[in-house]
């Protein structure tokens, strides 16, 4: 009997130590830069807090939800940032962001077999500056 104790004590142990460590690790990964990837390789990254990067092919407003199609528009997108009415005002200018390189960052979740972020803050929305070329400024 007291070896069976002795058993479950030891694994539960072992549990502890090991969620420590994962959490360890998980709080480490945090602090290293998060990588960058485009719209199609978020489908290998579900779960996973990333920069995804692309062009803004639609950006769809409705009462209950902001959508922005990332390379192309809907249903033929790859990839969506979505925001929800209580976080619209957080990010203004919405509809000019259509033809803007992008970079939306944060955790990659899964809707119906499709990759999106939810946009909460305007911090996960970033539009990258095109650097004009030698022929664009003459």
């Amino acid at each position: 009997m007291k070896t069976k104790y002795g058993i479950v004590a030891a694994l539960s142990l072992a549990a502890v130590i090991a969620f420590a460590q994962e959490t360890k690790t998980e709080k480490t990964d945090k602090s290293a830069p998060l990588k960058k990837i485009g719209a199609l390789e978020a489908t290998n990254f579900f779960n996973k807090t990333m920069i995804v990067t692309g062009k803004v092919a639609r950006v769809s407003i409705r009462p209950k939800i902001v959508y922005v199609d990332i390379d192309k528009a809907y249903p033929d997108s790859p990839f969506n940032g979505i925001i929800f009415p209580s976080a619209t005002n957080q990010f203004p200018g919405l509809k000019e962001l259509k033809g803007k390189d992008v970079e939306l960052t944060g955790k990659i979740a899964e809707y119906q077999g499709r990759p999106q972020i939810i946009l909460s803050k305007s911090n996960q929305l970033h539009v990258v500056e095109q650097k004009a070329t030698a022929t664009e400024t003459k």
